[in-house]
Order: structure tokens, then C-alpha cells, then sequence
């Protein structure tokens, strides 16, 4: 009993110290210009010398579980007024991107690795997709023009479940050789239909579910959200569909939906999300080892393939697959650019491992060295050649500061966060002259990144963000009062 006390009092301390370092890094990696999945899985890596690790399937389902997170917070991160607009790029990227991808790299895996024509497939499967996770970290906070931003997040947020699919799909091709391609072309429109409907039926539920329920704190309502998150996926997988498509369509569908304590539920996922990214990269880290990695023979390869992969295969996956989509020469160099390889990847090599496939220890290691490649020379460069081509934009305005109405029981209030836009109808007014809701209270208001306490002289200006605390069945009729424009009469005598 003592002896088992210990070893769980040593594995929460190790836990602990994971968790600390892996913070820390991701303050070397701003100042180096390095992802910080690089420096999550050095963290692994060097913690290898000390601690054995080898169980696949262990950091298969941590891998998987961190997807659901990190997918369900970057769906919530994204602007569907944005995405809507490359929809079409976006899918395009997603599937036939992933397939030329797959295909070139494929043809490259069978001579440079020198496999059987199905497990050069495999390969090329496995790296095909860009990664969500290492996407959405490189992205945050860049002020990337908005259409490039939204095609690359919405890309690597849809083509996860194509790659997953994909590698599966030549795995039970090599395993069970009279299996059917054409029903393997089936059960993918089945997996990805599936996946996008209960996805938006999930998102639906939830939005409507945290509307309505009346928790005892506002501490619970993140929690309910990230249950939905996992619920979504585990039902979606169980019916056959795609799961990680289901959770990241429920997000954006959450993400742009007027819920209770939405700041709560956003502050909740990132941080859950940041938890499980380096979970996730310290574990594969430690499921790597370093005399197998770096021998001459792998890093030869691996250098190849990453070379292929890079300047070849992702450059012609997207150009050809954007054809008259309307983008410019530079915004095209710059999608190739941006494919990075990530956590995705690398947990897919897990996949072969497990079914026993022939060679999969060397496709692991080949897989992480181009992984490893990839995020050292296009995660660190990516925000240089941004504004090399002079795809940076201007900077998204948010405000420094934040308000929220913290629940310590049931209540009937909320307060509601709103910028005001340029035609919105109460600018130049002041506040005693807006005729809010009954009890109505505006607390404070974020004007270019200074917190003002307002009067009923105060005015309101374009870009100010306005917190008001209403009672919750006053909100829509508050939100209704703040969207209202300016007559078009009025905008065009002010531009004269």
C-alpha cells in the first residue's frame, strides 16, 4: 500500500513539473520564433533518458482525447462570417489537397523508403493533412489578413478527419487484403456526412442547453460545454461517422452563438486546450527515442521526404486544388507555405504500430523527423513570409480588459459584451439618451484599450466595447437595440 502511495505521490509530481516546464516554454518559444510543440516535444525527449516509455496505444488515446479539445476550442475560435467566405477553398484544401498530397508523397515514400506500394500510401496518408493544433497555435494572435487566416484554420480543422480516415483506410486495405476499395470511398462520404450533421444537431443542443439550464455557478458552465464536446464525438464515433469533424462543426457552431457566460466557456477551453497540446507533445516526445530517431539513416530520409513535402507536394496539392478560386500569386505561396505538420501525424504513426503493419517503427521515426522538420522551418518562418508577401493586415481590435457576471448561485441576470460598430445606430449618442431595457445597467466600457467608467454623458464612439448587465430575458431585446443601424440617408450625409 505504502509502495503504491509513492508511486502515485511521484507520478502527480512529475505531472506537476510537466506541466510547469511545459508553461515556461512557451515563453522561449515566442522569443526564439520556434512552435512551441518543437519545445513540448524536446521536453519529451530529453525527459526519455529519464523515464521508459514505449506504450503506443496509451499515447494513442491521449492523442485522440487531445484532438476532441483542441478541434472543439478551435471551432469555438472560429468567425463564421469569415469562413463562409472560403468555404469552398477551405474543402477543396481539406480533400483533394489532402489526396494530391498523399499521392506525390506516396510515389516518393516507395523509392526513398523502399516499401511495398500500399505502405507507401500509408506514408503518404499519414503526412498528408495539415495539423489543427500546430495551425491554431502559429495563427493566435498574428494579424494575418482575415480570408488566408480562415482558409488555413478551416482547412486543417477539416482535413484531420480526412487524413484519419485515409490512414485507417490503407491500414485495413494492407491488414485485410480483400478489402474494397469502393466501399472504402462509401464509408468516407458516409463518415464525413454523418460527422457534419450530428455535429450541427450536437451544436444546436448545446447552444439551446446552456441557454436554458440554470447551473448553481458560472464555474460549471465551461465544463457542461466541454461534455458536450466530448459527448458529440463519442456518439458521432460510435454511429460511424467522423468525430473529430462532428466536435469541430459543434464549435463553430457554439463559438458563433450568443450562449451564457461565453467568456468563461472560451477562457476554460483554451487553457484545457494548452493543457492537453502539451500532454499530448510531451508524450509523444517520451514515445520517441532519440538513438533511433537521429540515426544517419533516418534522418537521410526523413530530410528527403520533408524536402518533397515541402517544396513539392504542398505547393502542387495547393495550387491545383485552388484553381480559379480567386487567389493571388503571393496568397498561393503563401498557403503552401503555411501546411504545417503537427501532433496529427505523429499519432497516426501510432495507428501502424498497433495493427502491426511491416516497418511501421521506421514510418514512425520518418514521420516524427518531418514532423520536427516542418515546425522548425515553416512554424518559425511563417509570420516573416507573411510580411515578406505583405499578407499582414491590420491589427483585430479586442479589448484589453474583460468583464463577466461571476455566478455564486441561480441568477437572472447576465452581463453581455458588445462592440459597437461604425453604422451602428446609437454612435454619438449618449448613454441617457439610449433608450435600454428595463434595468439595463452599462458597467464599464473598453474605448482603445482604456477602461472608462461611464456616466450618462458618457458618448458612444465606433470600437468601443460596451459591458452591460441585463436581466437574461431582456438580452434579445438588448442585442436588437445595439445592432441597429443608421438610416442609409444619415450614413451618406456623414461621408459627405
Amino acid at each position: 500500500m505504502a509502495e503504491f502511495i509513492w508511486q502515485t505521490d511521484a507520478l502527480i509530481l512529475l505531472a506537476a513539473i510537466l506541466f510547469i516546464i511545459g508553461v515556461m516554454t512557451t515563453k522561449f518559444s515566442a522569443r526564439l520564433g520556434v512552435p512551441a510543440l518543437v519545445l513540448f516535444i524536446a521536453v519529451g525527449m530529453g525527459l526519455g533518458h529519464f523515464i521508459y516509455f514505449d506504450n503506443a496505444r496509451i499515447a494513442q488515446m491521449i492523442g485522440v482525447l487531445a484532438f476532441i479539445i483542441i478541434l472543439f476550442e478551435g471551432g469555438l475560435q472560429t468567425n463564421w462570417k469569415t469562413v463562409r467566405t472560403v468555404i469552398a477553398p477551405s474543402l477543396s484544401l481539406a480533400t483533394l489537397g489532402v489526396v494530391i498530397t498523399t499521392g506525390l508523397v506516396a510515389v516518393a515514400a516507395k523509392f526513398i523508403l523502399g516499401v511495398a506500394w500500399p505502405v507507401a500510401v500509408l506514408f503518404g496518408a499519414i503526412v498528408g493533412s495539415t495539423d489543427a493544433a500546430a495551425v491554431f497555435a502559429v495563427l493566435k494572435g498574428q494579424n494575418i489578413k482575415p480570408r488566408i487566416a480562415a482558409t488555413l484554420e478551416a482547412e486543417s480543422g477539416s482535413n484531420d478527419p480526412m487524413a484519419v480516415f485515409l490512414t485507417v483506410a490503407m491500414i485495413e486495405l494492407i491488414v485485410t487484403p480483400g478489402s474494397s476499395i469502393f466501399s472504402l470511398v462509401g464509408s468516407f462520404f458516409i463518415q464525413m456526412g454523418v460527422g457534419a450533421i450530428l455535429g450541427l444537431l450536437f451544436g444546436k443542443f448545446a447552444i439551446w442547453s446552456l441557454n436554458k439550464i440554470n447551473l448553481d455557478s458560472s464555474g460549471l458552465y465551461p465544463v457542461f460545454a466541454t461534455g458536450f464536446a466530448m459527448l458529440t464525438y463519442g456518439i458521432t464515433a460510435y454511429l460511424g461517422g467522423s468525430g473529430l469533424l462532428a466536435v469541430y462543426v459543434a464549435g463553430i457552431m457554439i463559438g458563433n452563438a450568443d450562449i451564457a457566460y461565453r467568456h468563461s466557456v472560451f477562457r476554460f477551453t483554451e487553457g484545457f486546450a494548452w493543457m492537453m497540446q502539451i500532454t499530448m507533445f510531451v508524450i509523444l516526445g517520451l514515445l520517441v527515442f532519440p538513438n533511433e530517431l537521429f540515426q544517419s539513416d533516418i534522418l537521410l530520409k526523413g530530410l528527403a521526404l520533408s524536402a518533397l513535402l515541402i517544396f513539392v507536394a504542398r505547393p502542387a496539392a495547393v495550387f491545383l486544388s485552388t484553381i480559379k478560386m480567386g487567389f493571388s500569386l503571393k496568397e498561393l505561396v503563401f498557403l503552401s507555405w503555411a501546411g504545417l505538420k503537427g501532433a496529427v501525424p505523429i499519432v497516426l504513426a501510432t495507428f501502424p504500430l498497433l495493427s502491426g503493419v511491416e516497418g511501421s517503427h521506421e514510418i514512425f521515426n520518418v514521420v516524427f523527423f518531418v514532423v520536427l522538420t516542418s515546425a522548425l522551418i515553416q512554424g518559425s518562418t511563417i509570420t516573416l513570409l507573411a510580411d515578406k508577401l505583405g499578407l499582414t493586415g491590420p491589427e483585430k481590435a479586442t479589448p484589453m480588459h474583460s468583464l463577466e457576471l461571476v455566478s455564486l448561485g441561480k441568477a437572472d441576470a447576465e452581463m453581455i459584451e458588445f462592440e459597437i460598430e461604425e453604422d451602428a445606430f446609437i454612435i454619438g449618442q449618449n448613454l441617457m439618451e439610449i433608450p435600454f431595457p428595463e434595468g439595463a445597467l452599462v458597467n464599464a466600457i473598453i474605448r482603445k484599450d482604456e477602461l472608462i467608467t461611464p456616466t450618462g454623458n458618457t458618448k458612444i464612439e465606433q470600437g468601443d466595447f460596451l459591458y452591460i448587465l441585463t436581466k437574461r430575458n431582456h438580452k434579445r431585446e438588448l442585442k436588437q437595440l445595439l445592432k441597429k443601424k443608421k438610416p442609409t440617408e444619415t450614413l451618406v450625409e456623414a461621408e459627405a
